[in-house]
């Protein structure tokens, strides 16, 4: 049995107009339908329940007893859609997933989302986070901050910043060794997660090609928050992006031995479906975001 015929929505739609009416060519009006369309879907009800639920006459019309028992419940259930689509839209304008870089989140977003929510007290903002790029077209995600090329198809993206990487290290493990005078020192230290391709890239870069980095044991640690926190407890020398780690090296817990820095041509990037570019917490998200990169890059 079809569904429309166990459960006709759309009759049940007129007939709640009608009854509450006392007319079928006002609800016609109220629902957009022709006077004809009203009195088939009142047809179909009743054929569907097998009573009658009108009492016709001249210029009136009246609930049937079946009519009367059926009307507050009818009634009844649309209230409690139109609270739940209410609701719906509410949960949906004040809510902002987002999705993050683990190492982005933590350097930079949870040290700024406070000044967003003072300026949207309404929209909350529920972070989630991981290295790999969300799809928006399979999962439940408003705006995405992601590294790449910023040429995701289908997507709106934003530059925000650049993703440079550089070795970095304690000052503690660098006095150890002497002090470190050129990039081919640090090969005499253990370096982390040295199979990151960011390593081959630098040390190219400085000069130190063959730095046979497929000799060692290829720990990865995944994200670079553990890169960074492993060498700040002085277990070796980390390949990072320097700017999320400013504060650890005017703290003197980290370390920036030389001033070469690199980039792979992916950087941060905000990314949000084409199509939702107009919802107001996505718009409101993404100017406040731009705004804050404009100025302190002003800066």
């Amino acid at each position: 049995m079809k569904m429309s015929r166990q459960f006709p929505l759309n009759a049940l739609r007129v007939f709640e107009a009608v009854a509450r009416l006392s007319s079928f060519t006002r609800a016609g009006e109220e629902l957009g339908l022709t006077q004809t369309a009203v009195s088939y879907q009142i047809k179909l009800l009743e054929e569907n329940i097998g009573e009658p639920l009108f009492l016709r006459r001249p210029r009136q019309i009246a609930l049937t007893e079946t009519g009367e028992r059926l009307l507050p419940k009818v009634s009844q259930g649309f209230d409690l859609l139109r609270e739940a689509v209410v609701a719906a839209r509410r949960s949906s304008s004040e809510v902002l997933l987002l999705h993050s870089t683990p190492t982005f989140a933590q350097q930079w977003l949870t040290r700024s989302l406070g000044a967003f929510q003072y300026r949207h007290p309404q929209i909350a903002v529920r972070l989630i986070t991981g290295a790999r790029v969300d799809d928006f077209h399979t999962e439940a995600a408003d705006i995405a901050i992601r590294w790449g090329t910023g040429d995701w198809p289908g997507l709106v993206s934003h530059h925000l910043m650049r993703l440079d990487f550089a070795p970095m290290l304690s000052p503690a493990l660098a006095d150890a060794h002497g002090g470190l005078r050129e990039p081919a020192d640090l090969l005499e230290l253990p370096l982390i997660s040295p199979a990151d391709p960011w390593w081959k890239h630098w040390f190219t870069a400085a000069g130190v090609p063959d730095a046979k980095l497929d000799t060692r044991t290829p720990n990865d640690f995944g994200v670079q928050t553990f890169d960074a926190a492993a060498a700040m407890a002085g277990q070796g020398v980390a390949i990072v992006n320097p700017a999320h780690y400013a504060d650890d090296i005017a703290a003197g817990r980290l370390l920036l031995p030389f001033d070469l820095l690199c980039n792979d041509g992916r950087d941060y990037w905000l990314a949000y479906a084409e199509s939702r570019r107009n919802v107001p917490k996505i718009r409101a998200f993404r100017d406040w975001i731009l705004e804050e990169f404009a100025r302190t890059q002003g800066e």
